[in-house]
């Protein structure tokens, strides 16, 4: 077996690994409060030493968004692999449904996430933080799209800046509902208030 084989098998076992402590983490969480569990809560209940829960998780509030840091380089991989002949705002828009997939197949579980993500500041700041620096990637996304890439410019950042916006009023909107109204329906009227002035 070849290095290459060993460290692909190395990362997939890590990411497994890292999976499994954060559906841990998470149901702690949900269980018991945020605030009220430490890291060491978190390791005697997964069944881990404390180093080996920091070793995949810098922090509690990473074992919650974690995977966030992924989720703004799928949206950007969506926006490149829109039609070419697309505007960038519907672009965007279609784009964002790889992050609402997971609302769809658990609504139950991104509703209780979603919560403990919005009443937790420590959490909710951490996530637009998050957000906020997929906005580069983004943009960028939106210059490469057609047959002459381009320059970020300041109009792409604000396109991207505002569609994360939308997301994040659609999904607040959605949380305030207890997951009954449509986050599909709440995202396209969000963004149809913002193509039509």
């Amino acid at each position: 077996m070849n290095g290459a084989a060993r460290t692909t098998t190395r990362d997939i076992a890590r990411a497994a690994v890292r999976t499994k402590l954060a559906q841990v983490a998470l149901e702690l969480f949900h269980r018991e409060g945020f605030e009220k569990v430490t890291v060491n809560d978190l390791s005697a209940a997964a069944g881990v030493s404390r180093s080996t829960f920091l070793r995949y998780f810098s922090s509690k509030e990473e074992a919650v968004l974690g995977a966030l840091d992924a989720q703004g380089d799928q949206v950007a991989d969506a926006l490149r692999s829109r039609p070419a002949d697309e505007d960038d705002w519907t672009a965007l828009r279609h784009a964002l449904d790889t992050l609402i997939e997971p609302y769809r197949q658990d609504p139950a579980s991104a509703l209780a996430t979603t919560r403990l993500i919005l009443d937790t500041p420590a959490l909710c700041a951490r996530q637009r933080e998050k957000q906020h620096n997929w906005r580069p990637a983004l943009a960028q996304a939106l210059a490469e799209r057609g047959d002459s890439p381009k320059p970020a410019t300041l109009a792409l950042f604000v396109r991207a800046a505002a569609a994360l916006d939308c997301l994040n009023i659609a999904v607040d909107h959605w949380t305030a509902s207890d997951g009954e109204l449509d986050l599909v329906d709440l995202l396209d009227e969000a963004f149809a208030a913002l193509a039509s002035r």
